[in-house]
């Protein structure tokens, strides 16, 4: 992949594929945060928020606050594990499972080039019907 960090077409990458996300689970609001490293916020209906980053992928938590712009705070968070890029049809399944409280660390966001960026790129945002 030829984009180069930073550019503000490589910072909103990851946007289609939390939209997909957000359709997979009962969703209220997301937004992204896209920068060191580039995260999401999935707010949910039970009032818990899934957070993901670049780093340690899918999070959840009873929601504390956060907004675009501000780190997302979770009580209680538990990483979901699958990598950093699971299926989004995978995220609410991870979800059920329970996670963890062990952060895992797949890459750091420094990983220019290791193949997320042309993983993320496969995926487009939904069309609303």
């Amino acid at each position: 992949m030829s984009m180069r960090p930073y550019t503000p077409e490589w910072l909103s990458m990851p946007v289609a594929y939390v939209a997909e996300v957000a359709l997979a689970v009962d969703a209220v609001e997301w937004w992204d945060d896209p920068f060191d490293p580039r995260d999401a916020t999935i707010l949910l209906v039970s009032g818990a928020a899934l957070v993901w980053d670049e780093e340690s992928g899918w999070r959840h938590g009873r929601f504390v606050s956060g907004e675009k712009g501000v780190r997302t705070v979770l009580a209680d968070p538990r990483y979901l594990g699958g990598g950093v890029l699971p299926r989004p049809a995978d995220v609410p399944v991870l979800q059920a499972m329970g996670g963890s409280h062990v952060r895992p660390h797949y890459r750091s966001f420094r990983d220019y080039g290791d193949g997320l960026d042309e993983r993320l790129a496969t995926y487009t945002i939904p069309a609303i019907v």
